[in-house]
């Protein structure tokens, strides 16, 4: 199976940067998709960013051109880079995960999430 950790959430004021990272571990065949959600009190969990295997990446629109989404397949790290940061990004952020631990099974996985704040 996968185990995701985050780290790098933190308080911020509005227009300042982050750069949250998971860690990715445990045994698999393949990670298929790792994204980022997030979720604020009141709200539904919705994807921030997600990138897959052959390096494609797809956003919300809300995070378009101020976020960034990349993996680190060396330190096997999963980071996102959030720039200009708004009072409306202020959420607990989740690493996620889709790997094939073995020919045939193939599941979602889920990371503890780590928090953002954001100052006005």
């Amino acid at each position: 199976q996968v185990q995701l950790l985050e780290s790098g959430g933190g308080l911020v004021q509005a227009g300042e940067s982050l750069r949250l990272s998971c860690a990715v571990s445990g045994r698999f065949f393949i990670i298929n998709l790792t994204g980022w959600y997030r979720q604020a009190p009141g709200k539904q969990r919705e994807l921030v960013a997600s990138i897959d295997s052959d390096g494609s990446t797809d956003y919300a629109d809300s995070v378009k051109g101020r976020f960034t989404i990349s993996r680190n397949n060396a330190k096997n790290t999963i980071d996102l880079q959030m720039n200009s940061l708004k009072p409306e990004d202020a959420a607990v952020y989740y690493c996620y995960a889709r790997a094939t631990i073995i020919l045939g099974l193939t599941s979602d996985y889920w990371g503890q999430g780590t928090q953002v704040a954001v100052s006005s």
